[in-house]
């Protein structure tokens, strides 16, 4: 009896999956894995005589670019569009483009370098002397605040040797780094002086630095922090503001050879919440991010040693951040591992009404989420329950 189903293809490893059970030939596999991927890339900023050429040649490839209905009549100089074709057919393109006027050479090499970010998950992160294989599976990030005011559990560790035994015990539960915050970054939250947060963190870093196994990250904007916790045996560095606050943290990094996380962030944590705005959620992220990956490699931090986070929280709206879960795969086109940090935020309080302590499923959800959309790393305060759903989820996904 003949029978037939839709596959839901979401990548090239799937595709070739699929294509490998039906004892395809290897060779005949890198050639149809692209064919069974659509991709759909949006370009900005780009004239319209280039977007018509653009046109042409996906029609012509068995795609198309979508564009304004009146693009071509007014010849607009600055324009946008939706290429939309197969992995295979976007990559006949940009062998195309390199013969053509209007940038178009230059855009085909974005445009590979683009697919490449997306469709990779073969991160190795370097911080300090630490080596973390992200493309091997999701990696967990516990959170250590050792502050007397975050939202979450704000007071729990603010004495230095419980957050100690906090460190080596989210550890044993799984954590692959440790994230020390000195400084609430809760919404409506006020900045302290880098003396007293550096009181707060120091001590527990260089208690920490002598014997815990897995690298230790700490959560600041202000480079005097920064520089004394990598002193101290930090070897990452969590920025919110992505250097926009202090540019100085990336010389240090560059020093130590450390890793950064750049976030992204609209406004400060005293005003970050109040009525955020997008015109275009994901773009704007990834713009801002953009920015912040230049500032870095500006300052001589290597590829190898940046992580993009969009921010989920801050200055984002409830539906801003479901957006942001839903659409998650989409910065990995900006070529870096994707952390994402759900964990325990007042979106899943709107949603389910739970208080802070009572969001572990709210949470456990929004982790299983971000990991099947892209996060190579997830920020959370539940390492040994949020473990176990990066196991399932991984496994899951990679069947």
């Amino acid at each position: 009896m003949m029978e037939l189903r839709v596959l839901d293809i979401r990548g090239m490893e799937e595709a070739a999956r699929e294509l490998r059970a039906l004892g395809v030939h290897k060779g005949g596999i890198e050639i149809m894995a692209p064919k069974s991927v659509l991709r759909v890339i949006k370009v900005c900023g780009i004239s319209s005589d280039a977007l018509n050429i653009i046109k042409q040649e996906m029609l012509s490839a068995g795609g198309d670019c979508a564009v304004a209905w009146d693009a071509f009549v007014k010849r607009r100089k600055n324009t946008e569009g939706l290429i939309i074709g197969t992995a295979a057919q976007i990559g006949r393109l940009c062998v195309k483009l390199q013969k053509q006027p209007f940038g178009l050479a230059s855009l085909g090499g974005m445009i590979t370098s683009l697919e490449a970010g997306y469709a990779g998950r073969d991160f190795v992160l370097r911080a300090g002397k630490y080596k973390l294989n992200l493309g091997k599976r999701a990696h967990i990030m516990g959170v250590l605040n050792v502050t007397p005011d975050s939202f979450s559990d704000g007071g729990m560790y603010f004495d230095r040797e419980y957050a100690v035994a906090r460190a080596f015990k989210m550890q044993s539960q799984g954590a692959d780094i440790i994230d020390i915050g000195g400084e609430s970054t809760r919404p409506g939250a006020r900045a302290i002086h880098a003396k007293e947060e550096c009181r707060r963190v120091i001590p527990v870093v260089k208690e920490l630095a002598k014997r815990i196994k897995v690298p230790i990250s700490v959560d600041t904007t202000k480079s005097e922090v920064a520089r004394m916790a990598l002193d101290a045996g930090a070897s990452m560095i969590n920025d919110i503001t992505g250097l926009n606050r202090d540019r100085k943290i990336a010389k240090f990094v560059k020093e130590h050879k450390a890793a950064v996380v750049l976030m992204h962030i609209k406004g400060t944590p005293m005003s970050m919440q109040k009525d955020p705005v997008y015109k275009d959620l994901i773009g704007e992220i990834c713009c801002g991010l953009r920015k912040s990956v230049a500032a870095a490699k500006a300052a001589g931090i290597k590829d190898e040693s940046i992580i993009v986070d969009p921010g989920i929280g801050f200055g984002k709206t409830v539906a801003h951040n479901l957006n942001i879960l839903k659409n998650l795969r989409e910065f990995k086109s900006l070529g870096y591992p994707v952390m994402a940090g759900p964990s325990r935020k007042s979106f899943i309080g709107r949603i389910t009404g739970a208080q802070e302590d009572e969001r572990q499923f709210g949470t456990a959800a929004s982790v299983a989420l971000s990991i099947q959309n892209g996060a190579d790393i997830v920020r959370v305060h539940d390492v040994k329950q949020m473990k176990q759903v990066a196991q399932l989820t991984e496994a899951i996904i990679n069947g």
